[in-house]
Order: C-alpha cells, then structure tokens, then sequence
C-alpha cells in the first residue's frame, strides 16, 4: 500500500534504527550506557514539582486551559528575556507559549509556509528543523551550521537562485547536534541580511542557559530591530531539567507570533494549568538552579574530554549545550555514522546518535550526550577503548577490511 504523502515526504528515521538495537541488546541483559538521545537524567528542581503539586489542589486548575498561555506564565517570559538578554516583550502580543520547541516549530511552519517555499536550513541540524517545513509543503535548501563566510555565501546563493526566493532562514546556537555558538556580531550581519532581503528569522535558542565558559549565549532579539523579523524559540526541557514538561516559548515578531497564535487556537488548549503556573514560578525564581544543572553538564564534559581522549576516540570540548560532536575514528571513517554507531552498541555497549539523521553533511560524526553520570561516562569510555584495541577482530566480523578501500 502506498505511503500518505507527508509520510513519503519523510526521509527513514536513523535513531530508530539505533534505538530498536538499544532495546534489541538491553533485552539480551546488555547494561547499555545511553549518550544518544538529549534526554536529560537530572530530576526537576523541587521547587518546580511543589508548586505544582501546590497548584494541582486548586479548585478550576483541571479545566481547559489557555492556547497561547496563561497571562502569568507568559509575564514571566517577558521577565526572563529583560532579566537575562535585556530584551523588552510585550506578553499579550510577543510571547505564545509552546508545548516544547519543537511543537512551536511545526507549528510555525503550518502558520507561514505555501507549498514550495524555500526555507534555509542548517545541515547538520535538529531534524525538525528541516521536516517541519517539509511536512507542510516547504523546500529545504542547506546552509552550513558554522556562523561565518561560507554560511553567508550559501544565503546569497540562495537568495540568488531560488524560486520563490527564500521565505526565512533558521538559526540554532548553541547547535544541536554539533554544540557551535555565534556571538552578536553574526547575529547582526544575519538580521541585515534578513531585512534587505525580506526574510523571516526563526531561532532556536534551547540550549541558551547550558554553556560553559564566561560567555552566555546571545538572543538574536538583542539586536536592534531584530524583532521586526525574528522569531526565538526557548525550552524548559534543558535549563530545568524539565523535558517530559513539555513547556516552551515562542517569542518576538508580533505578526509571526499571531499567526502561530492562530493555528494553535485551533489545535490545543495549551499544557495543564498547574505545569504552566510551575513553569512561572521556575522562571521568576530558578537562576540559582540553573547555575547548578549548568555546573553538572560541565564535569561530565570534561569527564568525557579526558576519559575519551586515554580511549582513543579524542573529544572536541563543547562550548555550550549538552552534547558533543564527535569525528569518527579514521579507521571507522568508511563505515559512516549510522554503522558506526550500530558497532559501539554490539561490541562497546555505549549508545551515540549518528550524526546523518542530523543532515547528510553530518555523516562523519556522531553527537555524544551527556546524560549520564561521571562514573558512567568514564565507564563508556573503557568499554570503547577494550573494543578499539580488538577492532582488528572485530572489523572482520562485521565489514571486511578490504572494504575501507
């Protein structure tokens, strides 16, 4: 039987390959150490779960709720945004809260995109940045994820060469899956360009409140005049440890905003009340919290960095955001990402997510999560060095040598 045609639209999905190994291995009594999927372990700040059960007590609080977000949740945003990125939003007209980012993106695509617009998207990138669109009739083009030169001459080209020409580009720093961060500075080469070519600017700004040096990820909205263009996406999933939450936000462009207002009135009813009033008081009173989760993510990366390198599978340190993009091993380099990653599950018992389900110009790289504690991670890094000294053997078995030609 044929395939819908959004389904057919929709390249195989690689994680679920992986992940049927994962399950395959675990029920085979396997201790498989998960870094694949940006899951994070860390429980929710108390705080967060008391006022939710506080406010689950109250009489109304298990009725419909408010699409857009309940005017609290949303005052608390605009507070957010003033308090860490210095940016004014007004919270009736600026702010719709999301179920999770990634709702929010699907759901700007559905608001904004006629079949056959092109849309720029980042490769490697989160995959819903692209299918989103996709899924709704969009044309993808790819740009390179590192903020620079060649991202701006892939926008020219583009611009250049498209029909229609591009309806908006898409942002993500700190990157999922590769961990790259942009200063302000490109942020503002990037909203001049958007304006004199009348593009919409779509950021996804996850991973804002997990970096690790002395320089906190911008907003794009810091730029003068940005919010004439731009639309940010943020998430609790990361900076609380909220993920199963599913509570984010879409802010800036009123335009934009509205019409995402819009499609959602017609789709849910917003999350569950108490979530959201938890949401609000996690962002009116979490800093502390967050510098806390903040610290965590940054021993396990350096746990990795050190542990990996004795391994043999040397690490570039991320910056920012909970993952690291990794170089295959040269000797692995023939078998691509997704076998590779199938090999560290059978022989190493360590899960990564192989970097071609992020974009084809990721296929030489798996992103490694830092999802599990310290002693796990230097646990996963023995596994893979004892696999690596016996690669010999074990290539055999799986691929012949002959093969990486």
């Amino acid at each position: 039987m044929d395939e819908f045609h959004k389904i057919r639209r929709l390249p195989p999905y690689v994680f679920e390959q992986v992940n049927r190994l994962k399950a395959q291995a675990r029920a085979n009594g396997a201790d498989i150490i998960d870094l694949g999927m940006g899951n994070p372990d860390l429980p929710t700040p108390r705080f967060i779960e008391e006022k939710l059960i506080e406010t689950i007590g109250k009489p109304r609080t298990n009725r419909y709720s408010a699409s857009k977000g309940i005017p609290g949740l949303r005052r608390a945003q605009a507070t957010y945004y003033a308090r860490r990125f210095g940016v004014k939003l007004n919270p009736d007209t600026q702010i719709v809260a999301t179920l999770g980012s990634k709702e929010g993106f699907v759901n700007m695509a559905q608001a904004i995109t006629a079949p056959g617009d092109v849309i720029l998207a980042p490769n490697p990138s989160y995959p819903i940045h692209a299918f989103g669109f996709l899924m709704v009739g969009g044309v993808i083009r790819s740009v390179p994820i590192e903020p620079g030169p060649s991202f701006f001459h892939a926008m020219e080209r583009a611009v250049a060469h498209s029909i229609p020409k591009p309806l908006a580009v898409i942002l993500c720093y700190p990157s999922n899956p590769t961990a790259v961060t942009a200063d302000l500075d490109f942020y503002k080469d990037v909203i001049a360009f958007a304006k004199k070519h009348e593009l919409f600017v779509l950021s996804d700004l996850a991973y804002a409140e997990i970096y690790f040096d002395d320089d906190p990820p911008p907003s794009v909205l810091q730029v003068p005049g940005a919010i004439d263009v731009a639309v940010e996406f943020t998430s609790m999933s990361k900076s609380f440890s909220m993920p199963g939450w599913r509570m984010g936000f879409a802010v800036g462009n009123e335009r934009l905003i509205a019409a995402l207002g819009r499609v959602k009135s017609y789709l849910d009813y917003g999350a569950y009340t108490p979530i959201q009033v938890a949401t609000a008081h996690a962002l009116n009173s979490g800093d502390e919290c967050i510098k806390e989760i903040r610290e965590v993510y940054k021993k396990r990366r350096d746990v990795m960095v050190e542990s990996f390198e004795k391994a043999g599978f040397p690490v570039p340190a991320p910056k920012a955001s909970m993952f690291a993009w990794v170089p295959i091993p040269e000797k692995f380099r023939h078998l691509g990402s997704l076998e590779f990653s199938k090999l560290l599950i059978e022989k190493a018992d360590v899960a990564v997510a192989p970097g071609v389900g992020f974009g084809e110009n990721g296929d030489e790289f798996v992103r490694i999560a830092l999802v599990e504690n310290e002693q796990r991670i230097r646990q996963a890094a023995r596994n893979i060095r004892r696999f690596f000294d016996g690669a010999e053997k074990t290539l055999h078995n799986v691929i012949p040598i002959s093969a990486a030609g």
